[in-house]
């Protein structure tokens, strides 16, 4: 199994960015696929899940309402379209596939297969 971001930038404050996650070696609409970030000095946290059927998603609190995860299991990618972005959104952004239901979406212990990131700067 594999994902691959890309998307990321550097990009003003207000501004947007689409991340894209690319899932090869299996069957990507059996799983539930989860985004996370992790800054300098802090530990790697959710962002966003979405289902392996894009019925449900969840986010974390400071990005609900600014940023939008979602899939095409056609093209087996998965989107994370963020829109007003802001300093404290500077981080590398991870995909990860979701093999357990046990900690909660926003746990890196749900998940066994992660990309390799893409850096996100938000900055004037």
């Amino acid at each position: 199994a594999q994902l691959v971001e890309s998307g990321g930038g550097l990009v003003q404050p207000g501004g947007s960015l689409r991340l894209s996650c690319a899932a090869s070696g299996f069957t990507s609409d059996d799983y539930a696929i989860g985004w996370f970030r992790q800054s300098p000095g802090k530990g790697r946290g959710g962002v966003s899940c979405i289902t392996s059927s894009g019925g449900s998603t969840s986010y974390e609190d400071s990005v609900e309402g600014r940023f939008t995860i979602s899939r095409d299991n056609a093209k087996n990618t998965v989107y994370l379209q963020m829109n007003s972005l802001k300093p404290e959104d500077t981080a590398v952004y991870f995909c990860a596939r979701r093999y357990l239901r046990r900690w909660g979406w926003y746990s890196a212990l749900d998940y066994d297969y992660w990309g390799q990131g893409t850096q996100v700067t938000v900055s004037s």
